[in-house]
C-alpha cells in the first residue's frame, strides 16, 4: 500500500490545512510542508531499498505495485505500478510541492487554508498520473490535477486571472477529452479482438491493432500530452497561465504538470503506438526544432520577466519532445534528465520572478537594473539558474540537452544542428535577464529585504540538487534505465529516413486510395 499512500498523505493533508486555516492561519502552511516532508522520506525510502534492483536490471523493473478491484463489469482496476522512471517523477513532484509550499509563505495572505487544498490536490492527481496502471485511473487523475490548478491561478492570480484560468482549463479539457475518446476506442478494439474488455495497461501493450486505428487512437493521446508540454502551436494557453498565476502555482505549472504530457508520451505513446509513433516521428521531432527556436526567439522578446522564464519553457521543452521521438536510449535519457533539471531549474527561477514581484512590485525587466547593489543573494541565486537554463556545462541542464542532441544526431544530423542553436538563443535571453535585472543603472533600493532564511535555504537545496544531477548525474540515468530499456524493446528503434519514408508512404497510399474512389465514382457516373 505505498503507492496509495503516496497518493493519499498529500490529500488529506490538503483536507485538514483547510479545516485548520480557521483556527490559526499558519498550521496550514506546516501541516503541508510536514506531508510532503513524510512523503519525500517514504521515495527515498523506496529508492534506497531497491536500488541494487534498479541498477541490475536490464529488462525493466516494478519496484512497487497494487492491483486492486474497482469496477471489474467494466474491467476498471485500482492499479499503481512504480518503476524508475515514476520513482523519480514522483521524487520531483515532492521536492517541488516543498519548494511550492515554501515560497508562497508570506504572498498567500488570504484563503490560506483553501490555497492549500487545493495545492495539495493538484499534487495529488500528479502522483497518481505518474502512478496509474489503469487508463481511466490515468484519465480520473489527469482531471484531478487540472480542476484545483484552475482554482489556484483563478483566485489567487494577478490581474487577468479569470481570463488565463478559462483559457487553461479549455485549452487542457478539450486535449484531455480527446484522450478519453482514444482509450475508449483501445478499450472497445481490445475487447472485440480478444473477448476481454478491459483498461489494464498491462494487457492493452498486446492490442494488435491496424495501422489507421493505431494512427488516430495514438493521435487522440497525442493531443493531450502536446497541449500539456506544450507543443508549438497549443503552446498559447502556458504564458498567459504563468504570468497569471501565483508563484506556487507557477512553480507547480512549470516543475510538474508540463512533465505528466512528456511523461505521457514515454509510457503510453511508444509502447501502445509504436508504428504509429515512428510514422509521426519525423513531424513531431519538427515540432519540437520548431518549439526550441521559437520558444527562444519569444523569450527573448519579453519585458515582462515571469513571461519570459514562461517562453523558455516552451524551448527547452521542445529537446523533450525531439528526445522521446528519435527512438534510442541515449536520447531518451536526455529527455528524462531534461525533464527532472528543466523542473529544478525553471521552478527556482519562478521563485526569484515571485521574490522580485513582491519586494519590488514588478516584474518588469525595464523597471530593473540594478539589484546586485541591494540584494546581492537574490542576485547571485538568479545568476546560477539563469546559467543552468542557458545549459552551462556542470550543471544538470546541460547534461539532458547535450544527450539529447548526442541522441538525435545519430538519429538525423540535420535535425541536431538546428536544435543545438537553441543553446545558442537560450545564452542570449538568459544573460538578458542578469544583465537587465541584476546589473545596469541603480536606483536607490537600500530598503529591499534580501532571501530570508527560509527562502536562503531552499535555494541552496535547488542549486545543490542542480548542481548533482550536473556533475553526478549517473545515479539518476541508472535508476532509469531499466524502464527506458524496457519501453525502447517494445517500441522498436528505427532511423529518421526509414519514419520519413513511412510518412510519404502513408500519404501517397492515401491519394492513391482516393484517386482510385474518385475514378470508381466517375465510371459508376459514366454507366
Amino acid at each position: 500500500m505505498t503507492l496509495v499512500y503516496l497518493i493519499i498523505i498529500p490529500l488529506i493533508a490538503g483536507i485538514v490545512s483547510w479545516v485548520s486555516a480557521r483556527k490559526n492561519p499558519v498550521w496550514p502552511r506546516w501541516i503541508a510542508l510536514s506531508a510532503l516532508f513524510a512523503q519525500m522520506l517514504i521515495i527515498i525510502s523506496l529508492w534506497i531499498g531497491h536500488s541494487i534492483e534498479l541498477n541490475s536490471a536490464h529488462n525493466g523493473v516494478w519496484i512497487a505495485s497494487v492491483d486492486l478491484t474497482w469496477i471489474p463489469q467494466l474491467g476498471i482496476g485500482f492499479r499503481l505500478a512504480m518503476d524508475g522512471l515514476s520513482l523519480l517523477m514522483v521524487a520531483l513532484t515532492s521536492i517541488l510541492g516543498m519548494a511550492a509550499v515554501i515560497c508562497s509563505w508570506t504572498e498567500i495572505k488570504d484563503g490560506v487554508g483553501f490555497f492549500h487544498f487545493n495545492l495539495m490536490a493538484c499534487l495529488s492527481g500528479i502522483v497518481g498520473v505518474f502512478l496509474a496502471m489503469d487508463l481511466i485511473l490515468f484519465y480520473f487523475f489527469w482531471e484531478v490535477m487540472l480542476v484545483p490548478m484552475y482554482f489556484l491561478i483563478g483566485i489567487w492570480g494577478h490581474e487577468n486571472r479569470i481570463y488565463a484560468s478559462i483559457k487553461f482549463f479549455i485549452f487542457t479539457q478539450a486535449g484531455g477529452l480527446l484522450m478519453l475518446m482514444a482509450i475508449l476506442g483501445l478499450y472497445f478494439i481490445h475487447g472485440s479482438i480478444t473477448g476481454a474488455y478491459t483498461f489494464n495497461y498491462f494487457e492493452l501493450l498486446e492490442t494488435p491493432l491496424s495501422a489507421w486505428s493505431s494512427m488516430l487512437l495514438m493521435l487522440g493521446f497525442f493531443a493531450a500530452f502536446a497541449v500539456k508540454i506544450p507543443v508549438v502551436p497549443f503552446h498559447t494557453w502556458l504564458p498567459d497561465a504563468h504570468t497569471e498565476a501565483p508563484t506556487a502555482g507557477s512553480v507547480i505549472l512549470a516543475g510538474l504538470l508540463l512533465k505528466t504530457g512528456a511523461y505521457g508520451l514515454i509510457r503510453f505513446i511508444l509502447p501502445l503506438f509504436p508504428s504509429a509513433a515512428h510514422t509521426v516521428a519525423p513531424v513531431a521531432m519538427m515540432l519540437g526544432v520548431i518549439g526550441i527556436i521559437y520558444g527562444a526567439l519569444l523569450a527573448f522578446a519579453q519585458t515582462d520577466l515571469k513571461r519570459l522564464v514562461a517562453y523558455s519553457s516552451v524551448s527547452h521543452l521542445g529537446f523533450v519532445l525531439l528526445g522521446v521521438f528519435a527512438f534510442n536510449e541515449l536520447a531518451l535519457q536526455g529527455a528524462v534528465m531534461q525533464m527532472i533539471c528543466h523542473g529544478i531549474s525553471t521552478g527556482a527561477l519562478f521563485i526569484i520572478v515571485g521574490a522580485l514581484q513582491e519586494r519590488i512590485g514588478s516584474r518588469d525587466l525595464n523597471r530593473m537594473g540594478g539589484l546586485w547593489a541591494s540584494i546581492p543573494r537574490i542576485s547571485a541565486v538568479g545568476l546560477v539558474f539563469a546559467l543552468a537554463s542557458l545549459g552551462l556545462p556542470g550543471l544538470g541542464n546541460f547534461v539532458g540537452e547535450f544527450l539529447v542532441l548526442l541522441g538525435v544526431y545519430s538519429v538525423s544530423p540535420w535535425m541536431t544542428v538546428p536544435a543545438a542553436m537553441g543553446l545558442v538563443l537560450a545564452v542570449i535571453y538568459s544573460l538578458r535577464i542578469v544583465g537587465k535585472a541584476f546589473y545596469g543603472c541603480s536606483d536607490d533600493r537600500s530598503r529591499i529585504q534580501d532571501l530570508w532564511p527560509r527562502e536562503a535555504l531552499l535555494m541552496a537545496g535547488m542549486i545543490l540538487a542542480i548542481l548533482w544531477l550536473g556533475l553526478f548525474p549517473q545515479a539518476v540515468l541508472n535508476t532509469v534505465e531499466p524502464a527506458l530499456k524496457a519501453i525502447q524493446e517494445k517500441a522498436g528503434s528505427m532511423s529518421y529516413k526509414s519514419g520519413q519514408a513511412a510518412v510519404y508512404t502513408d500519404i501517397l497510399s492515401y491519394f492513391q486510395t482516393s484517386q482510385v474512389v474518385t475514378e470508381t465514382q466517375r465510371n459508376g457516373q459514366n454507366r
